[in-house]
């Protein structure tokens, strides 16, 4: 029974096989659309797609020419090829922007650009377009029924581009004084992050983080910068304090605060 179960799914696979391989060489773009079709509805997407990629051109001007072209993104999209995907959809709503699949064509672009979005560390261009694709299908369809997954997503890639700038800023803290007072570039990168993404969820990290390095560099500064610069100091500790009273860094907070106090009481 198993020998014949095998021998009859070989059988239907070589004939499939067979039958996708007949209408590759079909000069009749109908027949590669239908065919195309079906195997994007069995999850056949490479097949979809390399018929699709010789008709789209064919159907330019004809009934068929926005859903086959709407069809090639979407085949990519569920082979999880986001960049080939992204750039058909946006060939898509580019040549048709009030076409039956503008609305889907925008949101997939963006959502493509998000799941292609690389870890924190590497360059982030690509995150960068995602949310303007996101945000562009929210100006454009705000009354979508995916408007909150476009925000949840663009949320995530704020997140992101926000961690990216922390490890920036941690990286400079990190490097001290060598070769040059990193502490206030750690500031600098810190604040700017905190004024972009002033709703990211790092950013109790990136205000801690700006106090350290004020302390820092008050601590290791000349005697006669060290009084305005552990005045920063106190200023920063109220202003986190503030934002965060129960914070998990508020021993640490603390800790800075008194130390500070004591060089301007001084």
């Amino acid at each position: 029974m198993r020998k014949l179960i095998f021998i009859l799914l070989a059988a239907l696979t070589l004939s499939s096989c067979g039958e996708y391989q007949r209408v590759q060489k079909s000069t009749d773009p109908d027949v590669k659309f239908e065919y195309a079709k079906k195997a994007f509805e069995q999850q056949k997407y490479v097949q979809a797609y390399t018929l699709l990629k010789d008709v789209v051109t064919v159907f330019k001007g004809s009934d068929k020419a926005e859903e086959s072209l709407y069809l090639l993104g979407l085949s990519h999209y569920e082979n999880q090829e986001y960049i080939d995907a992204a750039a058909y959809f946006q060939s898509y709503y580019g040549r048709y922007p009030r076409g039956k699949y503008t609305e889907l064509a925008r949101f997939y672009t963006g959502y493509a650009y998000y799941l292609d979005s690389p870890e924190p560390q590497l360059d982030q261009s690509g995150t960068v377009k995602a949310i303007e694709e996101l945000q562009a299908f929210l100006d454009y369809f705000p009354r979508s029924e995916r408007v909150s997954i476009a925000q949840n997503a663009i949320f995530e890639l704020q997140d992101k581009l926000t961690l990216k700038e922390l490890q920036n800023a941690q990286l400079y803290y990190n490097l001290g004084n060598y070769m040059g007072n990193n502490y206030e570039s750690a500031v600098i990168v810190a604040k700017n992050a905190i004024k972009e993404y002033p709703y990211s969820k790092y950013k109790e990290e990136l205000e801690m983080l700006v106090l350290k390095a004020r302390y820092q560099e008050a601590l290791q500064s000349i005697e006669e910068k060290k009084l305005d610069r552990f005045r920063v100091v106190i200023d920063e500790y109220y202003s986190f304090i503030n934002n965060y009273p129960d914070s998990s860094n508020r021993h640490e907070a603390d800790n800075i605060f008194k130390i500070a106090s004591r060089h301007v009481k001084d």
